[in-house]
């Protein structure tokens, strides 16, 4: 296991934790607010799909088929809906793994003739610019990826 590995499995379960805390804070004054009990329950992963920015995000038809793509701490994930309708993702693309700890410098996904652009850029923890990993990706169908 690379150590990269080891730190997002550190990282990512404190991000998800923080996202779910800073929702529910945010709903603290709003004692006689009239939002649904499911709002109130969202999942870290159905937070961070619904708060993407446009530039993150792709929905719609590649290769004759519907995808929704979300890119996030810069992983493509494929969003589906999953049992009781909630939002569930599935790693797409990842960056190589690298041997010190990074942080996500620059994402986005962008659709041109068809196909579907990924740019992503992770920077190594105490180095200047970007990247350490990452780079620019191209997919026809949101599953099969390929470096430019």
């Amino acid at each position: 296991m690379t150590a990269h590995t080891i730190i997002q499995r550190i990282f990512r379960p404190a991000g998800a934790m923080l996202l779910s805390m800073a929702g529910l804070l945010a709903g603290c004054d709003d004692a006689g607010s009239s939002a649904s009990p499911q709002s109130a329950q969202l999942t870290p992963e159905e937070i961070a799909i619904r708060t993407a920015p446009a530039e993150q995000v792709f929905q719609g038809t590649l290769a004759g088929q519907p995808v929704h793509l979300v890119v996030h701490d810069c992983e493509v994930l494929r969003v589906r809906q999953g049992p009781q309708g909630r939002l569930e993702w599935t790693s797409v693309l990842a960056p190589e793994p690298y041997p010190l700890p990074t942080a996500c410098e620059r994402q986005s996904l962008s659709f041109d003739a068809g196909q579907v652009t990924a740019r992503l850029g992770r920077r190594a923890f105490g180095a200047g610019g970007c990247c350490a990993s990452g780079g620019t990706y191209r997919s026809a169908d949101g599953l099969t990826w390929k470096k430019l």
